[in-house]
Parts: C-alpha cells; sequence; structure tokens
C-alpha cells in the first residue's frame, strides 16, 4: 500500500494515463487494431535521447560548460542572464528538464558562494520558463514536440513558423527580466572557485560516441533515416560504452505514452465521442491546448489532442505556450520546484507566489502575440 502510494505521489500522470487506458479498455475490447495505436518512432526516439543526454550529463560536459561561461561574468546581472541562455538554447538539444537539473543547482551553487541568496528564487523561476520556452524552438526540445513533429508531416519551415516567433519574443522578454535586477560585481573568490579547466582529451574520447548517436537521431527526427536501425545501434553502443544508462531512461514517460496512446485510439473508435472531441478542438487548437495543459501538463495534452486535431501547427504552439501558467503545466516545472524546496523548505510559498506571477505575465503576452499572429 505505502509502494503505491510513492508511485502516485511521484509518478501521477503515468496512473493517471494508465487508469483512462484501462477504463477505455472496458469501452472497445482489445484487439489487433491496438498493435496500431502507438507512435512507436516517437517512444524509441524519446529513449534514445534520454539515454544520449544521460551519457553526456554524467560526464559533467554542460556543467563544465557553465563553469567556463561563468567566467565571462562581470557582475550578478550577467551572471543571471548566463544562466538563463544556458536554460533557453541549452534545453533544445538537452530538453527542458535536463537543463533545469543540470543548471539550477549550478545556479544555488554560484550564489551561495557569493553571498547573495535572495536573488536566486527570481533567477530559478526565469530559468524555469527560459528552459521551458527555449525547448519549443527544435523538434527535440522537449516530447510534445518530438512527438507532434513526428506525427504531423510538417516540414522545418512551417514548423519554425509555429515556434520561432515566440520563441523569440520569449527571449526578449527574459533578458528585459534579467535585465531589471542589480548589477553588482561578482567576487572574484567565487569566479575562481568555479573556473573550469575546459574539456580534457579523455572526456572528449568518452564524448564522441554519444555525439555520433545524437547525430543519428537528428537524422531520424528530421526524416532522413529509419529508426529501427538507428534504435539498434544506440542499444548497442550504450551497452558497450555505459549499460548504466538504460537505469537512466524515464520509462514511466515511455509507459505514459503508451497508455495515452491506447486510451486516444479508442476513443477515436467510439464515433459519438470522436465527433465530440473533433467538434471542440478542430479550429480551437491554439486555445485548447493552452487550457489542457494547465490541468494535465503540455505533454499529455499534445497526446490527447493530437488525436482530434488537423492544425498542428496552431496545436505546437498551443501546448508548448500551455507549458507556462499553473506549475503543472509542464512537468519540468516540478523540478524547479523541488530542487529549491529541498534547499529553502521554509519558501515553498515564496516559490509559488513569484512563480506563478511570472509565467502568468509570460502566458498572456504569448498568448495575445499568439493570436494576433493567428488573425493574420
Amino acid at each position: 500500500m505505502k509502494n503505491l502510494k510513492t508511485l502516485l505521489q511521484k509518478e501521477t500522470v503515468f496512473c493517471v494515463s494508465f487508469l483512462l487506458a484501462v477504463l477505455s479498455a472496458f469501452l472497445v475490447r482489445p484487439d489487433k487494431e491496438y498493435l496500431a495505436y502507438p507512435d512507436y518512432k516517437t517512444i524509441a526516439l524519446l529513449f534514445c535521447l534520454m539515454a544520449i543526454v544521460s551519457g553526456l550529463h554524467a560526464l559533467g560536459i554542460f556543467h563544465m560548460i557553465g563553469q567556463y561561461l561563468l567566467k565571462k561574468a562581470g557582475s550578478f546581472r550577467g551572471l543571471s542572464a548566463i544562466m538563463v541562455l544556458l536554460c533557453f538554447f541549452g534545453s533544445m538539444i538537452i530538453t527542458n528538464d535536463v537543463a533545469l537539473l543540470t543548471f539550477i543547482p549550478f545556479t544555488v551553487l554560484v550564489f551561495r558562494m557569493s553571498g547573495k541568496e535572495q536573488g536566486i528564487l527570481k533567477l530559478v523561476v526565469l530559468e524555469t520558463i527560459a528552459a521551458n520556452l527555449g525547448s519549443m524552438a527544435t523538434p527535440v526540445g522537449n516530447p510534445q514536440n518530438l512527438y507532434l513533429y513526428s506525427i504531423s508531416g510538417l516540414s522545418m519551415g512551417e514548423f519554425a513558423w509555429a515556434v520561432l516567433p515566440y520563441a523569440g519574443l520569449a527571449l526578449l522578454l527574459l533578458m528585459a527580466a534579467v535585465w531589471t535586477g542589480r548589477n553588482e560585481l561578482l567576487p572574484e573568490e567565487g569566479k575562481e572557485n568555479e573556473t573550469a579547466n575546459g574539456l580534457g582529451s579523455e572526456t572528449i574520447r568518452k564524448m564522441l560516441p554519444f555525439l555520433a548517436l545524437l547525430i543519428l537521431c537528428l537524422l531520424v527526427v528530421f526524416r532522413i533515416l529509419p529508426y529501427l536501425p538507428v534504435l539498434l545501434c544506440v542499444a548497442v553502443v550504450i551497452f558497450i560504452v555505459d549499460r548504466r544508462l538504460f537505469f537512466s531512461v524515464d520509462y514511466f514517460l515511455l509507459l505514459t505514452f503508451f497508455c495515452f496512446f491506447i486510451f486516444i485510439g479508442n476513443m477515436k473508435r467510439i464515433p459519438e465521442v470522436s465527433s465530440l472531441l473533433v467538434s471542440v478542438v478542430q479550429g480551437r487548437e491554439l486555445i485548447t491546448g493552452i487550457l489542457t495543459s494547465q490541468v494535465i501538463s503540455n505533454v499529455p495534452a499534445a497526446i490527447l489532442l493530437s488525436g482530434f486535431s488537423k492544425d498542428f501547427s496552431a496545436l505546437i504552439t498551443g501546448v508548448n505556450i500551455g507549458g507556462l501558467g499553473t506549475l503543472i503545466a509542464s512537468l519540468a516545472s516540478l523540478i524547479s520546484f523541488k530542487c529549491y524546496a529541498r534547499e529553502y523548505p521554509g519558501q515553498k510559498g515564496a516559490f509559488m507566489k513569484a512563480f506563478t506571477l511570472w509565467n502568468i505575465g509570460f502566458l498572456l503576452i504569448l498568448t495575445g502575440a499568439a493570436v494576433v499572429l493567428d488573425i493574420f
């Protein structure tokens, strides 16, 4: 019973998706058509990318990059800008959750060394927004993009038009928010202690297999290579290089995808339900994507709404902007909350207040921009 409670607390989205899949199976009895429900390419790519990024993370690559850039920061404002930019651009390749797991502890460490911890809260919130909105700029930046780009058949130009205007606007807003902060000089001691020695030849040698695998995965994303040979290649190389990386994969996320695929597949086979959902979603992808994300988070929202939508460009925009707002709108945001609450358990309420205010502000501005662009 205790294990079940822990599972419900840690993997709430999976548990909900599993329940929906089971309940829908009572309405549509399992048959051979179930095998056609999942998008196996998306699941395979998610597995590969999670393993590859975990390998690079284990080598400390991203932390070294952050340390090197810290040398260039002459002030707290400069440091804040660098950390936000690391989350924004880093999330485009290593995904939003990995970017936050990497750079938020680094932020706390540096600000503690400087003795200026009062600036951490605002910066962590801005880093969270940066990771969520920076990740929208590429097909591999987050799970919803990877899935929707895979099934939609959109060209890179169409995908870019759906996300880049908002990512660009978000970057300007983030830099404006950073520039309103104080501009005190960083203490030299802190910068020296966090200075990186650079990438050694041994680290570079260990990086090469992961970089090669990452390129192969990107070729699958851009529909140049088939996914099965690449999946096999990744599995073999990971087994040889570091088989422990298999345990770093978020299998509950993969199972969540499977469960939602089953639920959506079954709903589409019930004419009354399917026609109702189509009438609600089609033509309203932007708004339904944003609103649904606030309640069930943007990854499940993308999977759910994709089954009843034809305008994938608007849906991609909606679920990515929908990552703003509530704490659960993007599950990556929970990483920031947990990291901050672990270091400052007495400031959970302060975090929620600051997080909500900044997120709602960004959400309103980006939603307004999306509505205006949709009109034209």
